[in-house]
């Protein structure tokens, strides 16, 4: 157990006085509380006997309709994917990322932890300067068991539309809320607050400190390329996730890949070919499913973690 200063400790330490401090405090609490509700989640799923959410994450932006006049393979595989999920007893749902209004990270995170927040402050769920991640997308993801990413190659590394998707992601990892809702980018009190965090966060707690809000979650990747750059994409977002907290089971990436010495327009019948990745589509659902599975007869979903940094 972390042995916590005491409040004239703090004040001191920190230069703050004591309305700061109760308000550091009270968001200890309700990251706290968050983290209980979280547990409290899962064993309701257990006793409902619910079914598992699988959400398939799209990261191309191609189209039958727009410019590329064709189908993306990576969807189509995620497509299968989510089938087979579904044959296995999961609630599925894909999102195509090109379809919805997602902004940039502006890096808050790399001023200061508690910069960033949940939800994300820089575009306000539920303000005209919200965007879909804020208002649809997180609460899609808090409530998932399963994720699957699936992206195509773009010059030896994932897409733009999943790079854009994952920067926003760090609004789940480790974010609180912020110290002062009227002025949420308040540079110096949110360093303040983040040693705070530091002094007073205790791994034995859950939510004492950040949140990682991705741990428990189940974790596949699907990649699809013309040539080695699969391998590379699928490197970073292992170690984005991995990062993030999230669980992978043996097996749980399917790269699908062309000849290079064949020219791309051959690719989709080659890649998208279920003869060739049938049944490896088909063992992932089966390890995501078995994986989900476990975590809900464990009911964990907090893993060891230092919760005083990110």
């Amino acid at each position: 157990m972390t042995k916590i200063p005491s409040d004239k400790e703090l004040m001191k330490a920190l230069g703050i006085d004591s309305k700061t401090l109760q308000r550091f405090k009270q968001i200890r609490e309700e990251t706290i509380k968050e983290s209980k509700q979280r547990q409290a989640r899962i064993e309701e799923k257990v006793r409902k006997n619910e079914k598992i959410t699988v959400l398939g994450i799209s990261g191309s932006a191609r189209d039958e309709s727009d410019m590329a006049k064709e189908s993306s393979n990576s969807e189509e595989l995620l497509s299968e994917c989510l089938k087979f999920c579904e044959e296995l007893g999961a609630k599925t749902e894909i999102i195509k990322l090109r379809d919805y209004d997602i902004k940039y990270c502006k890096a808050c995170y790399s001023t200061a932890n508690t910069q960033c927040h949940f939800y994300c402050s820089c575009y306000p769920k539920g303000t005209p300067a919200g965007d879909d991640m804020s208002n649809i997308l997180y609460d899609k993801i808090l409530e998932a068991d399963v994720i699957i990413f699936a992206t195509p190659v773009n010059n030896f590394k994932i897409s733009s539309l999943m790079s854009l998707f994952l920067d926003r992601c760090i609004s789940l990892d480790g974010s609180l809320k912020p110290a002062d809702p009227k002025n949420s980018k308040d540079k110096k009190l949110n360093i303040k607050h983040m040693k705070f965090v530091e002094m007073t966060a205790d791994s034995d707690i859950p939510g004492s400190g950040m949140l990682r809000r991705f741990q428990g979650k189940v974790a596949g990747i699907i990649s699809t390329g013309h040539e080695e750059g699969t391998s590379m994409a699928i490197s970073s977002l292992f170690m984005t996730l991995n990062h993030y907290g999230m669980l992978f089971p043996p097996f749980s990436t399917l790269y699908a890949m062309a000849s290079a010495c064949k020219s791309t327009y051959e690719d989709k019948k080659k890649v998208i070919n279920m003869g060739c990745y049938g049944d490896e589509l088909r063992s992932l659902a089966r390890n995501l499913m078995a994986s989900a599975r476990i975590v809900r007869n464990a009911k964990k979903i907090n893993w060891d973690s230092d919760l005083r940094q990110n």
